[in-house]
């Protein structure tokens, strides 16, 4: 489970000044998040869905504890990031857009690395990566380095590398973004594998298409405020006769 209360972020950036005295700048606040709270429950997705800019992927990494929140409180799994985050990232996977794997490491070193970093033993790590390598359909391109994949060959990789220590929650970070239509679908796929068995899912998307595959649950961000928290059912229900880009929109142009 995730449970976020009350969490706001603000960044906080030196502007230069023309003629400035002393060498001292301004100092200016962005507001990224404002009084965020929403859960996500096992076994469930919840889709994170907002305009460009509107504090989704802070959100996300607040969550991962890639950074940590001005105010407010997140459980993972039932663990506090704030007192432990060593412990909640070791429940937790995180994927995005962007591969982030090593060039020079082939799929099969590249799991069994992470493998070892998140303590998984060495029994485990082999059947694990034996069944994830079939699974995604890696074993064509196992043994050859990472930099000379193709993208969508990439980011399957980089989904087995993200399950390799089995984590309770998951987060989905924009993962189809630039990828051809086989290697997406491979990818929602998995991603409703991963809510039938139970896990804790958080998906973050522009495409709106997906949005209807995968949703239990969905949140609307604007402008760093929560517009939108409630069941997809609900959604569909109140907006039935609108398109979904349409209550979409509508639902921003409340919150304005």
């Amino acid at each position: 489970m995730i449970e976020l209360k009350g969490i706001s972020k603000i960044f906080k950036k030196a502007e230069a000044k023309k003629g400035k005295v002393y060498g001292i700048a301004p100092k200016i606040s962005l507001k990224a998040l404002d009084q965020v709270s929403f859960t996500c429950r096992p076994g469930r997705i919840y889709t994170l869905i907002g305009p460009n800019g509107a504090g989704k992927t802070t959100a996300l990494r607040i969550i991962a504890s890639m950074l940590k929140p001005s105010e407010g409180t997140v459980r993972v799994a039932g663990i506090d990031i704030n007192k432990d985050a060593r412990q909640a990232r070791a429940k937790l996977g995180f994927l995005t857009g962007s591969t982030g794997l090593y060039d020079r490491l082939t799929p099969r070193e590249t799991l069994k690395y992470f493998g070892a970093l998140h303590m998984v033993d060495p029994k485990t790590i082999r059947s694990r990566m034996g069944d994830l390598i079939d699974r995604l359909a890696i074993s064509e391109f196992a043994d050859r380095r990472v930099g000379k994949l193709s993208t969508g060959q990439k980011q399957r990789v980089s989904i087995a590398r993200t399950l390799m220590h089995d984590p309770e929650v998951i987060i989905f970070d924009e993962p189809t973004n630039g990828l051809d239509v086989l290697t997406s679908r491979t990818i929602t796929e998995w991603i409703r594998e991963c809510r039938n068995t139970g896990k804790t899912v958080i998906f973050s998307t522009h495409i709106m298409g997906e949005v209807s595959l995968l949703s239990d649950d969905l949140g609307i961000i604007h402008k760093g405020k929560l517009c939108y928290d409630g069941s997809f059912a609900d959604f569909k229900a109140r907006f039935g006769h609108h398109s979904l880009e349409s209550a979409f929109i509508s639902i921003l142009e409340g919150a304005e």
